[in-house]
């Protein structure tokens, strides 16, 4: 059995997938001391919002959108952490209405004390998610670090006047989510050695799974605003929407779609940092039904790593794009709506 058969990659870092993520209270703190860029009429997305992507507009036909994400191990399989970290970098292009155009790897790998196998296995499988998005590698870079990190730098084309942000949210708007969550407390079980390999697999095709039949099929409705879920989790996400558009967002817990085992493995202590972190931060912002408890409480917040699209679509639109999301297999749920109660506030029933 060679050395990448053995490897317990998860094993490799404190911290797993989106959930290594800078906490937003913490980047807050810091982004906020930035000195003001001077204007730029052609920036239509950059740092003045908390968007998946920055989008630049090169003509009245085509702007660029550009994001890059990176992240430690979230599972054990080098193939399969290669595929997840690139549909997660991926992900940010569709959340803004575009089509990946080119990708650059991000490696950082202890390429003296690990097998090299194990590191063309992540390159492979994230080749592999890459070619599926239909963009093309154009390079990377890498280093030599004791700890494996691994994502890409990703640039993609969308139409100016088709571009979706976080923040154009509008009261009676239906929110759709396009995954379902619980992802940072499982994978954190992976960890742990809590999770049988038919439930691995499970996960990681959640994970694995690309955006893009979802971006597609939004793309001729009435879709106001759209974001990805992952390290800060729903509620996290949801927040931004709700504070960059000026709204308050109403969720049914039972709505939201949640992968097996969720709860009784946050019973049993499985709950990761990030999303402890997430919770702590969107003090004074969520207001929860008395019925839900600390651990639904902490569900709702899980630090999601490659998770699914938060829609919000013009009301009379919901049902039909539900359907033709589900027709074409995505596990879309209507969990919410955005309402003009508590602007920026989130509230939680049952």
């Amino acid at each position: 059995m060679s050395q990448s058969d053995k490897i317990k990659l998860t094993s490799l870092s404190s911290k797993g997938g989106c959930g290594c993520k800078i906490g937003p209270a913490d980047l807050a703190a810091v982004l906020r001391n930035l000195p003001a860029q001077e204007p730029n009429p052609q920036l239509l997305v950059g740092l003045d919002t908390s968007d998946d992507a920055g989008v630049y507009k090169l003509s009245d036909e085509l702007a660029l959108v550009q994001t890059v994400d990176f992240f430690t191990p979230i599972v054990d399989d080098p193939y399969a952490f290669g595929q997840v970290a690139a549909a997660n970098a991926i992900s940010d292009i569709y959340a803004m209405g575009g089509k990946p155009l080119t990708v650059l790897n991000i490696v950082a790998f202890p390429i003296h004390t690990l097998d090299k196998q194990i590191l063309t296995d992540i390159l492979r499988g994230a080749a592999d998610k890459v070619k599926e998005a239909g963009a093309t590698l154009v390079g990377g870079h890498s280093i030599d670090d004791k700890e494996p990190k691994f994502g890409l730098a990703v640039t993609g084309l969308v139409h100016p006047d088709k571009v979706r942000t976080n923040a154009g949210a509008r009261p009676g708007d239906k929110l759709i989510l396009t995954k379902p969550i619980g992802v940072g407390i499982l994978t954190t079980s992976i960890k742990k050695d809590q999770l049988a390999e038919d439930e691995i697999d499970r996960v990681v095709r959640v994970m694995s799974m690309l955006n893009k039949t979802a971006a597609e099929t939004m793309e001729p409705y009435d879709v106001h605003a759209c974001t990805d879920v992952t390290g800060f989790g729903l509620l996290g996400h949801a927040s931004e929407m709700a504070k960059g558009s000026g709204v308050g967002i109403r969720i049914a817990k039972g709505s939201v779609p949640t992968l097996p085992r969720v709860r009784e493995l946050a019973e049993a202590g499985f709950v990761p940092g990030g999303t402890k972190n997430n919770y702590a931060h969107l003090e004074g912002s969520v207001t929860f039904a008395e019925e839900l408890d600390q651990i639904d409480q902490w569900i709702l917040c899980d630090a999601v790593t490659s998770g699914g699209l938060l829609i919000a679509v013009e009301p009379k639109q919901a049902d039909a794009l539900l359907g033709e999301l589900r027709a074409a297999g995505v596990d879309a749920h209507q969990i919410g709506e955005a309402t003009d109660e508590h602007p920026g506030h989130i509230r939680i029933t049952v």
